[in-house]
């Protein structure tokens, strides 16, 4: 498995395969080709289907800005090698200087057709939670001694900044009034729900209030395009700050304690990669909001200080009610209802770390083979319920 840095990108939304990818893209495919006089992009599947509402043409334009480029949505052709798949073509005075295949496989990262990738290193010798769990009970190691044996000092230095950009995510949304960009002019919720207090408000009440507020904040920022941080993707990127950052300033937890809680919820975050897929145009959406769900769990239950087995059962109570979950975005935004779906989740992730420790020693089934069965699951679902607003609600909406 790569440094869990992989995991935690700061970009642009609302969707790391649909605009923080091809962003990557098309700022390469420029720079490689600075004498151009026209671009053409031609987007290809998921990108195709959904890119408008995800706002992926948004971006190339802006990076391009004012030079002549053309987008293309190319919906009939399914001869492609990934779901998100684009063709880049320079030209310089009518005739074609450079192309590309490229394509958007998840998480914010690329791959170029035909070229040798040059990827992070592997640097875990370990890929599964098993594997992994046994090596730290033999060592008797805690799972964040594990990463800090592995990681090198800067990845903790690399967290304390994405931290730093999750919390100034939540602020920025939080204060941000209006319409969220597209067709279904919804409202910004973050700041009303924030601001939503009653004078018998439970402390029950609060805790949820606050959270889904938290992630309202992000989610809606996601939508808008602003920058987020994947966790493990722009989709879901408001759950693991928003359970966090109440839990601090609940229990008053430090930003080193974060960072920590951080590294272990990454570790989480590789593992479902490592073994499933973090990408909801491959697996539905319980291969995103489903993942964060377990690294928001495993994050806070690092933070109470509570053990492997206890941190194995949230992830995978986390994971498995979220099984099946589908990628049904309405008019492909990621709005409806992926924002209300990063507050659920965020209540589910507590929720999960709760039930780990009263029932502790009861679990039937591992961390995973309940991932196995989430990319299993993924594989079987029909394609349009796989990010294209084909089905589900993107479609019933409408009726």
């Amino acid at each position: 498995m790569k440094t869990i840095c992989d995991i935690y990108k700061y970009g642009r939304g609302p969707s790391s395969s649909h605009t923080m990818g091809p962003e990557k893209a098309a700022i390469m495919f420029r720079d490689k080709n600075t004498d151009a006089d026209k671009f053409v992009v031609i987007l290809y599947g998921s990108l195709a289907k959904t890119g408008k509402g995800h706002l992926t043409d948004f971006v190339i334009n802006e990076v391009f800005e004012k030079r002549n480029c053309e987008i293309i949505f190319d919906t009939k052709n399914t001869d492609i090698p990934h779901p998100n798949t684009m063709d880049f073509t320079a030209f310089k005075n009518g005739e074609i200087v450079d192309s590309m295949r490229i394509l958007s496989i998840g998480g914010g990262d690329i791959h170029i057709i035909g070229e040798k990738s040059h990827p992070l290193p592997h640097i875990y010798p370990h890929t599964t939670f098993t594997e992994i769990k046994e090596y730290c009970n033999n060592k008797n190691i805690s799972l964040y001694d594990y990463i800090k044996d592995i990681e090198p000092s800067e990845t903790f230095d690399y967290l304390a900044f994405i931290w730093d950009k999750m919390k100034e995510c939540i602020e920025t949304g939080l204060k941000t009034i209006g319409t969220i960009p597209g067709s279904l002019e919804l409202q910004r919720k973050a700041g009303h729900l924030f601001g939503q207090k009653h004078f018998d408000e439970t402390s029950e009440t609060k805790e949820n209030r606050i959270t889904c507020s938290y992630a309202f904040a992000v989610a809606e920022q996601n939508a808008s395009a602003g920058n987020v941080v994947t966790a493990p993707t722009c989709g879901s990127a408001g759950i693991m700050p928003a359970v966090l950052l109440y839990t601090q300033k609940k229990k008053g937890f430090s930003d080193d304690d974060i960072v920590r809680a951080l590294a272990v919820g990454g570790l989480i975050g590789n593992i479902i990669k490592a073994n499933a897929s973090v990408s909801g145009a491959e697996c539905g959406c319980q291969a995103e909001v489903g993942s964060a769900c377990s690294m928001a769990s495993a994050a806070l239950c690092e933070l109470y200080e509570m053990d492997i087995e206890q941190i194995e059962y949230a992830a995978e109570i986390a994971m498995e009610h979220h099984l099946g979950l589908t990628c049904d975005p309405i008019c492909g935004l990621v709005q409806i209802p992926c924002i209300e779906r990063n507050a659920v989740a965020a209540m589910r992730a507590i929720n999960a770390v709760n039930l780990s420790q009263f029932l502790r020693g009861t679990r039937r089934i591992s961390f995973d083979t309940v991932i196995k069965t989430m990319y299993k699951t993924g594989l079987d679902m029909n394609q349009k319920y796989k990010e294209t607003a084909e089905g589900g609600l993107a479609t019933t909406f409408f009726e």
